[in-house]
């Protein structure tokens, strides 16, 4: 009789956990939502933005590049601050900035002011990507939870990229421009509200503090390497600026990989790289933020420019690959992960993507939508949905749970920086092409060629490198938990399952 209460206090318990569990992923998932949306909305609202502003062109561009460069530099720093201050603490900080940010963008009168408060947004998105993606590994158990969180997470950074250009087409043309930021504050307040009811981690103090020379490195690389790209798609390769930018990034990575050598407390310990497959993941992250970036860009150049649809009708047209990477990613990758290993889904995915992306280069001036470009969507982004939540469980499997919050600043920065660099390879190849043929879709198709090739670079890297054993002192040393638990499987490991 006297075990018949904590019998009955077991199914509330079960229920009060599923509960939390569900909060925190529909919670994170609305606030990847929001940060992704505001890649993209504000770029239909550009053309607005320079004529209420009399922004000249060369300070509209910074609008979108200030938030990709404070964001994406940013990301390893951020996500090493969750690990260490605590992930709700970072994620409530992040958002309730990002909405500050937000209102001020709303409300800027000048072009100075619109640019710095793009430039805090960025800042304040890298703070709570990684600590939300963090909380949403760490809340989770490995395996069949953790590969469905991971399907959501995605399934809403694909929503949240093309909803951006359908509502920043709407907002801008029934409300205005300042629409576009002042929806986000109200959002905002309604999440900061919920963050309370998060779990509240312990802070990691297994590093003994903020790295604070190797921050400042790594971000100052990456920001260096961003601004150069993005100056080198405007103004050329060859130009002063763009080449003393990119030789700062190289510069500042190297002093970075020398320091985390030398640092007896890192804010990225090289051991977590030690693993093949781990790096194998990250690589393929790389370029496939490529193949994302410069293929929803051109597609979408190409049905504006070519095809003559408007912003609206673009971002609808856009709309089947989304639901394909929300379907594939929600009901499809997360059931195949129970039966196949993370190699062959994610070879899988790059294979369906490479193929997109070839269907593409067969696109014409006088060709239609429905047989010339809605396939090479759709298979792309069933390539999509099968590959980014199998990169994001590599990247993040057994990575001890003081270490998430890094680790899913690795898989997020992975990506940016691949959308950086092939954004402005691809752009500049295309311009390039385009300029010698005088054919836009000259240049288009070369684009899509190209990332074809990328995806079969990334098929060939993670053929090689996820068959690889896992490095014992990565499995020993860097992944077990201070509580003495057994470690968490490696990705090599789940790589050869």
């Amino acid at each position: 009789m006297a075990d018949h209460p904590k019998d009955d206090a077991t199914p509330r318990h079960a229920a009060s956990g599923s509960q939390r569990t569900a909060l925190v992923v529909s919670l994170i998932c609305a606030a990847q939502f929001v940060l992704q949306l505001d890649f993209s909305i504000v770029n239909v609202a550009l053309p607005s933005i320079q004529r209420e502003l009399g922004m000249p062109a060369a300070e509209l561009q910074w609008i979108v590049t200030g938030y990709a460069l404070a964001f994406g530099s940013l990301l390893l720093a951020g996500g090493r601050l969750a690990d260490l201050l605590g992930r709700r603490q970072v994620l409530a900080a992040g958002l309730a900035l990002f909405g500050i940010a937000s209102l001020a963008c709303g409300l800027a009168q000048w072009p100075v002011m619109l640019i710095v408060a793009r430039l805090v947004q960025g800042a304040a998105g890298a703070m709570a990507s990684p600590a939300a993606l963090s909380l949403l590994t760490t809340t989770n158990e490995e395996g069949s939870a953790r590969n469905r969180a991971l399907a959501m997470w995605q399934a809403t950074t694909a929503a949240g990229a093309t909803a951006g250009i359908v509502a920043g087409g709407l907002l801008t043309q029934y409300l205005g421009w300042r629409a576009v930021f002042l929806i986000n504050p109200p959002v905002i307040a309604i999440m900061l509200a919920l963050v309370p009811r998060l779990p509240a981690a312990k802070r990691s103090g297994s590093r003994g503090g903020v790295d604070v020379r190797g921050a400042l490195l790594v971000t100052t690389g990456i920001a260096a390497l961003i601004f150069g790209l993005s100056s080198g798609q405007q103004h050329g390769f060859t130009a002063p600026a763009t080449l003393l930018a990119l030789a700062l990034a190289v510069l500042l990575s190297t002093g970075f990989v020398f320091a985390e050598k030398r640092s007896a407390a890192p804010m990225l310990p090289l051991s977590i790289l030690a693993e093949p497959a781990r790096r194998a993941a990250i690589a393929a992250m790389l370029l496939i933020g490529a193949i994302l970036a410069g293929y929803v860009y051109f597609a979408s150049l190409y049905l504006q420019k070519v095809l003559g649809f408007s912003p609206v009708v673009t971002g609808l047209a856009l709309v089947p690959s989304t639901a394909t990477v929300v379907l594939v990613s929600t009901l499809g990758t997360r059931r195949l992960l129970a039966r196949f290993s993370i190699r062959g889904l994610l070879l899988a995915g790059l294979a369906s993507m490479g193929a997109g992306q070839l269907w593409l280069t067969q696109i014409t001036a006088g060709a239609g939508y429905p047989a010339a470009v809605l396939p090479g969507l759709v298979l792309t982004a069933a390539g999509v949905g099968l590959a980014m939540p199998t990169a994001s469980i590599a990247i993040t499997s057994g990575v001890r749970a003081g270490d998430q919050g890094l680790a899913g600043a690795l898989f997020t920065t992975g990506q940016q920086t691949g959308a950086a660099v092939g954004l402005a390879v691809l752009a500049t190849a295309a311009a390039a092409t385009s300029g010698h043929s005088g054919s836009l879709v000259d240049g288009y198709r070369l684009s899509f060629l190209i990332t074809t090739g990328l995806a079969v670079l990334a098929a060939i890297i993670v053929a090689l490198q996820l068959s690889s054993k896992p490095q014992r002192v990565e499995a020993e040393d860097q992944h077990a938990d201070p509580d003495g638990s057994p470690a968490a499987p490696t990705a090599a490991q789940l790589g050869e399952k």
